[in-house]
């Protein structure tokens, strides 16, 4: 089976439950937005979390699909850097018990964390300390950890580092790779719009966006981003949360629905969708399956409390999977 190589921010992600609006607006911080912070910033925050009931998992955007996939039993590799302490031993070793291959460097900061406050609407909002996640260079690249890989699978949240992203996608499309990007954030796209324009029409084959991260780049509506997405690469897949999601390849469009669940947190709920779709690309799924599978993934995710899920949860996906792929 064709194997996935993941480039990312390596965070771990602390997740907090808070009873309203309040609290966001007390740190600044814009609601469903992601807010770059500093390490004082982040330890004020800590600070003030303490009272709710929080929980750590091994996060990043790019990580989650990536683990998505490697529990779909995808071959999967990913590359990252961690500070040398007990948060990036923590992120190292979940990613080898999930069977991926960590292709990490240390920095000199502490590991990068990001803090999720969940409210009760179930939407998140990130506050995120990159930390050594940051500290990655484009020197630190090695070509041989792209060989063997079909697809090279990059987050919105990374693209800030334009000299990294941008030697990355060179690598990837000098051995062949198919390069998926993940808008990952309507501010992030705000504020890299040309650097964005650049590498999707260059390099780019598969973009994925929610309906904010599709207008904040186009301005247009869905539909009509979808459009224009798809005119600059050779997939384009538009998320319209609860009415499902829009797929275009050249002239041929899908609208996907979503399977029925219960929110609880929607952290991690794009980056499943993108393990689905990837998945049933891999498996030369038609691109209505490849849908249907992302929403699936994403679907019960968003049934828990974070990005990750129990293996009890897999075996259910696996099996509602096996129901809408051709026999």
């Amino acid at each position: 089976m064709t194997s996935v190589l993941g480039l990312g921010n390596a965070l771990v992600d602390i997740l907090c439950g808070v009873p309203n609006d309040d609290f966001l607006s007390q740190f600044d911080l814009p609601k469903g937005s992601m807010q770059l912070i500093d390490e004082n910033t982040a330890l004020k925050i800590s600070q003030h979390v303490k009272k709710y009931e929080l929980r750590k998992a091994p996060g990043g955007s790019a990580a989650n699909t990536i683990n998505g996939l490697a529990k779909l039993g995808v071959k999967t590799g990913f590359i990252g850097k961690i500070g040398n302490d007990e948060v990036g031993t923590f992120f190292k070793e979940d990613m080898i018990r999930s069977g991926i291959i960590p292709n990490l460097t240390i920095g000199k900061a502490p590991s990068g964390r990001a803090l999720v406050f969940v409210t009760p609407d179930s939407e998140r909002t990130f506050a995120t300390y990159l930390g050594a996640a940051v500290e990655l260079v484009p020197d630190e690249l090695d070509e041989k950890e792209f060989k063997g890989h079909g697809y090279f699978h990059i987050e919105g949240y990374l693209v800030q580092n334009h000299d990294l992203v941008r030697q990355a996608v060179k690598i990837a499309k000098k051995h062949g790779l198919k390069v998926t990007l993940d808008l990952a954030s309507y501010n992030v796209v705000e504020q890299n719009m040309e650097f964005l324009d650049e590498i999707i029409r260059d390099y780019v084959d598969i973009v994925f966006a929610n309906q904010d991260e599709a207008k904040a780049f186009t301005g247009l509506d869905p539909e009509g981003a979808l459009s224009e997405l798809a005119g600059l690469c050779d997939i384009a897949i538009v998320k319209v949360g609860r009415k499902g999601s829009f797929i275009q390849r050249g002239r041929e469009v899908h609208k996907i629905g979503i399977i029925e669940a219960t929110p609880l947190d929607k952290t991690g709920a794009g980056d499943l969708y993108a393990s689905g779709f990837i998945y049933g690309l891999i498996n030369k799924y038609p691109l209505s399956v490849c849908g249907e599978i992302g929403s699936i993934l994403s679907g019960k995710v968003i049934e828990v409390v974070g990005p990750k899920m129990d293996d009890h949860i897999w075996e259910n996906i696996k099996e509602m999977i096996s129901e809408v792929t051709p026999k």
